[in-house]
This record gives structure tokens, sequence and C-alpha cells, in this order.
């Protein structure tokens, strides 16, 4: 048996082997566990994340290694472990001159089996069970081999460029996109890692940042605004029955908004002087348009005192209200206000199907469905209601439906002319 040239083969299979894990293991690093491990002062980190943040430095440094270690571990076996294969094979009669033939493809079968599996598959597995640790630990030696492989990888690199050219320029894709953190979060769920409560905080956080106000606002009819031509007893009914804190304050119309005004500074002249005065009291509106989007509007209010910005359509028409309570109920769901009926607003029903509040944003139906597509850019609604006229083209009856995609939706009530409640299920 010719152990020192099999020892030869299995030290270049097992070359192959760390060759292949510390490339994978590199390239699919994730930067950000890179960098603290870098804070956390691990060893081999600094140079693993500067090798993942310019895979091209070591690259081509592997592939020559990878290259020439797969041709040396078939050309020596062929050479050194083929004649005495065919040499016992000889042996066998009805072999006859097939027996050199055989010894090779035997020894090249056999090297390329151990290759493929001990020298590629297990590695790679490795690798992606432990990326960054093992980056890690082979950075260093791989930064001394991409250092030694310099001209011939600087060679390999610029005719890499020079293909790409030909092939026209190429629109990289981001590292991480949104669905990609909302994968990983959902895997982090299951495993234990985040709580089911967290995963929808982050995936509604992630949701918020891509809408405008239309889809978190108080809606127009839904205003409750105070006439500054009212009597103090009016306004002081409309304050206390409606359980709000923020009113705008307009003059006969809600449209002729002047000022917004809190109903704790309305308490205060009371108290102070026994009779209110609401022009003294209003603040400067917040005058926001319709397309604006929900983070730049949070900013907008942690730079002022007014805590109510009113929604414009391009007409200058108002169109809504919008608090930092409708901010964050976007982002942690609706909160039931004291003395409201403390309902769902989305019920799942034994046989799969959904009881669904027809006021429900769509953004909110989508999450709750599984769905995308009901929440798009110009549509002129935002809310499961809108989603039904919209598809419909018409004010429905109760029991009407339509298909959408897998699902089936049913107008089960109506409160006069305005959808209440729909049921969503899949057809049998």
């Amino acid at each position: 048996m010719p152990w020192p040239e099999l020892l030869v083969i299995v030290s270049l299979i097992l070359l192959n082997a760390f060759l292949v894990a510390a490339e994978l293991a590199i390239v699919s690093s994730r930067p950000a566990r890179l960098h603290k491990f870098v804070s956390d002062g691990k060893r081999g980190a600094v140079a693993a994340a500067s090798l993942n943040a310019d895979p091209g430095r070591f690259l081509p440094a592997v592939q020559i290694g990878i290259t020439v270690v797969a041709i040396l571990s078939g050309a020596y076996g062929e050479l050194t472990l083929a004649p005495s294969l065919a040499y016992a094979l000889e042996g066998v009669e009805w072999l006859g001159s097939w027996s050199s033939w055989l010894a090779s493809f035997i020894v090249v079968a056999t090297i390329s089996y151990f290759s493929l599996v001990i020298g590629e598959l297990v590695p790679k597995r490795l690798a992606l069970a432990n990326r960054e640790v093992i980056a890690c630990l082979v950075a260093p030696t791989l930064n001394v081999w991409a250092t030694i492989s310099t001209p011939i990888s600087f060679f390999l690199r610029l005719s890499t460029d020079a293909v790409l050219r030909l092939a026209g320029p190429m629109k990289a894709e981001p590292e991480v996109t949104e669905e990609e953190v909302k994968s990983m979060i959902a895997e982090g769920t299951e495993a234990g890692v985040f709580e089911k409560a967290e995963q929808e905080i982050i995936e509604r956080v992630l949701s918020v940042a891509d809408r405008s106000v239309r889809s978190i606002m108080v809606p127009r009819r839904d205003i409750i605004w105070l006439d500054v031509n009212d009597s103090e007893e009016a306004i002081f009914n409309d304050i206390f029955s409606s359980g709000h804190s923020r009113f705008p304050v307009c003059r006969d119309d809600v449209d002729e908004t002047f000022g917004v005004i809190h109903a704790k500074t309305l308490l205060e002249q009371c108290r102070h002087g026994g009779k209110i005065n609401l022009e003294a009291a209003i603040m400067a509106p917040l005058y926001v348009h319709e397309s604006t989007n929900v983070l730049k509007l949070l900013e907008m209010f942690k730079n002022t005192l007014v805590h109510m910005a009113i929604v414009l359509d391009e007409h200058g028409t108002v169109q809504g209200i919008v608090t930092p309570a409708d901010i964050l109920a976007g982002i942690a769901g609706e909160l039931p206000e004291e003395e409201a009926d403390i309902g769902q607003s989305a019920v799942q029903r034994e046989d799969g199907s959904w009881l669904l509040d027809a006021q429900m944003p769509v953004y909110e139906v989508e999450r709750v469905l599984d769905v995308n597509g009901m929440a798009v850019d110009d549509a002129e609604y935002t809310t499961l209601a809108g989603f039904v006229l919209a598809q419909l083209g018409h004010i429905p009856a109760v029991g009407e439906k339509f298909r959408w995609r897998s699902w089936v939706f049913e107008v089960i009530d109506l409160d006069g002319r305005r959808i209440d409640k729909v049921l969503a299920f899949r057809p049998v």
C-alpha cells in the first residue's frame, strides 16, 4: 500500500476543504456580527472584517488555490496510485488490456468522491453553520495567502473586471432587504429568540416607514373639532363627550381650521378667569400633505409643541388629522379608549375564515391574511371598506361578495351606506 502517496492526496483534499470553508465563511459572514467581534477584541476579527468588506482582494487567491489543489490531487493520484492498482488488476484475465484504463478510472473517481464530500460539501456545511467564528479563525492565514498571491490575483481581477465591463453595467442589489429582515425575525421567533409580540411590533415599525400619513390619519368625517363661534356650553359638551385632549379649532367649517387647542389650556382659563377664550389659547396648526411619510411627520412632532397635524390634499382641503397616538397605533395596534367597546378588529372563526372590521387599515388586513398588494401607493383608499368599494365599483348590499387572489370577501353588515363588517375566507 503506497501510504506516502495516500498521505499527500489526503493533505491536498484537506487543504481544499480549508480554502472552500474559508471562502464561504468570509463571503457569507454578516458585517454587523464581524464588527461586534472587532469591538469585543476577538482574535482574527479585524482580518475577517477587512476581507469581508473587500472580497475581490482574496477571492482570486482562493480560487487559484482550489484550482491548483484539484489539478494536483487528480494528476498526482493518477500518476502514483494508478500504476500500482493496474498491476494488481493484471491478474484478472478477462480484463486484459483494460486493466490500466480501469485503474486510472477507479483512482480518479475515488479521489473525486472524497474531494467532493470532504473537500467541498462538509466544509461548506460547517462554514454556513458557524460562518463568523470560522471566518475569524481562517482570516489571518487567508490574509497571508492573499498577500503572497497579489501579483496573480491582480491580473485575474483585471481580467474579471474587463469581462464584466463587456457584459454591461449591473445594478447591485442591497445587501439586506426588508423582506430578508422580516424573514430573519420570523425565523428568530420560531427559534424562540423573539416573542411573537416583538415580531409583530418590528414588522409594524418596518411597515410604518413605507406609509404616508393618509394611511393612519383620522378621516375627515370622524374629526371632532371646536367651532370658535359656538357657545361655551357647546364647546365643553364637545370636549367632554369626545374624550380627546387636543382639538382643531375652526370657524364654521372644518376646512376653516386655523389652530389647535389643548383641553388642559381651556381648563386653566376656567380655573383662573372663569370664562374660556378659544382664540387666546390656540396654537398655530401643523399642516402636512396627505402623502407625507409617517416617519417624517414623527420627526416634525419631535421638533414642535403642536402634537396634532392637519392633513391636506393637493387642493388644500382638510382630509384628516394625525397625532402621535395615531403613529403609536400604527406600530403597536389600536389601543381601546376609556369606556369604549373593547372588541377585536379581526376575529378568526373555527373554519379558518376571518371576520374583519371594515374600518381596519388595509396594511393591517394584509398582515392578518398574510397577503400583499391590497395597499398600493396610488390607491384612493386606506381601509378595508375602501378596498371593497374599489373592487366592486359600487356601494354593496349585505351578502355581496367578490374574489381577490386566494380570498373571497363578503359584506356581512352595513351601517347605513357604510360597510361595517366583512368576512374573508378561502374557497373550498
